[in-house]
């Protein structure tokens, strides 16, 4: 059974003024977000350019310091140290996870290594994060997702302008699976293992019978509780018929029901 959402309090808050000269410590206190929620816009969430034109300004400086953790050496912009980690009311699995300053981390997350959390990314309360994923600038993640091994969610900081990938609350990404461009996987998704889904993909619904496609004005968006598999589709022409050539897509092929969440579900004491 899936939780009740919790309430949103960035939906109804003005966005607060944002200085790249403490943005960092702002984006890490939950103070600022790259995008957040907000019902009086499309699909739901606010894009913050402002935030993002922070961040870049704080690439603009080239110098470059070293630090060390434990065994592990760093060298890097100088305004984008890693990002303290020790006494949170997370878990940070030991073996090579590096999170880099300007990640939001609600209480309960755990990471398992190694992963990489960039700038700007907001992780949700108790969601897991397991081994080589890869959470881009200003991703997304909401509470209790569950990203699994090796999955990629794109990274945005240029235009300033584009909408961050983003997960919504309860949603399961299966193992090898990349997010990208800026997709929108609602509340409760499921995307099963290897599937690849961009801004500009086609998703093909079985299960509604029509074509979901996004563009790179307004990205795509995976409706609420599907469960998205990897299929393909026939290529046209006399060329590819000739060679049985087909080119890989998605399918919704149902919506989530007990059975997918008991499949999907993560035993309670890993987390």
């Amino acid at each position: 059974m899936i939780a009740e959402p919790e309430p949103q309090a960035a939906a109804t808050l003005e966005a607060p003024a944002v200085d790249p000269a403490t943005i960092l410590g702002d984006l890490e206190a939950g103070l600022v977000r790259a995008a957040r929620p907000d019902p009086d816009v499309p699909d739901g969430w606010r894009v913050e350019p402002a935030v993002k034109s922070a961040i870049l300004a704080r690439f603009a400086d080239r110098t470059t310091e070293d630090w060390s953790v434990g065994p592990f050496e760093f060298r890097d912009r100088a305004a984008l140290p890693p990002r303290t980690l020790s006494g949170g009311p997370w878990r940070i699995v030991p073996g090579g996870t590096s999170v880099r300053s300007g990640a939001h981390l609600e209480p309960g997350v755990v990471i398992m290594p190694p992963s990489y959390v960039n700038v700007g990314a907001w992780i949700g309360a108790d969601t897991m994060v397991d081994s080589h994923v890869l959470v881009g600038s200003c991703a997304q993640v909401g509470a209790r997702v569950h990203l699994s091994a090796a999955v990629q969610l794109g990274g945005v900081l240029e235009p300033p302008g584009a909408r961050p990938v983003i997960v919504e609350d309860d949603a399961f990404v299966g193992a090898g699976s990349a997010l990208l461009d800026g997709v929108l996987v609602r509340r409760g998704a499921v995307i099963a293992a290897g599937v690849t889904l961009t801004g500009t993909s086609r998703l093909y619904d079985l299960v509604e019978e029509h074509v979901l496609e996004g563009t790179v004005d307004r990205p795509l968006v995976v409706p609420e509780r599907a469960v998205v598999i990897p299929g393909t589709r026939a290529l046209h022409g006399s060329f590819a018929a000739s060679h049985g050539l087909a080119a890989a897509t998605a399918l919704i092929v149902k919506h989530r029901d007990p059975g997918t969440d008991a499949r999907v579900a993560l035993e309670a004491v890993l987390r």
